[in-house]
């Protein structure tokens, strides 16, 4: 059987942690970054684990990680 392909935008977007969870970076961060706080700007930068719900969904894109 061949093997699947990775999707490239998911490589690039998300990573396998030591554990086996899967880290994402936040969204809204790009533009109209006058009105938001600066607390929630800085928070913003901070990765994130991703839903459990989403998780599988994920894993079938980026099958080799």
């Amino acid at each position: 059987m061949p093997k699947t392909k990775s999707i490239s935008g998911a490589k690039k977007r998300f990573k396998v942690t030591g554990s086996g969870k899967i880290k994402r970076k936040k969204a809204y961060t790009s533009h109209i970054l006058t009105k938001k706080t600066q607390k929630r700007k800085r928070n913003l930068r901070k990765a994130t684990i991703v839903a459990k719900a989403d998780e599988s969904r994920i894993r079938d894109l980026i099958p080799y990680s």
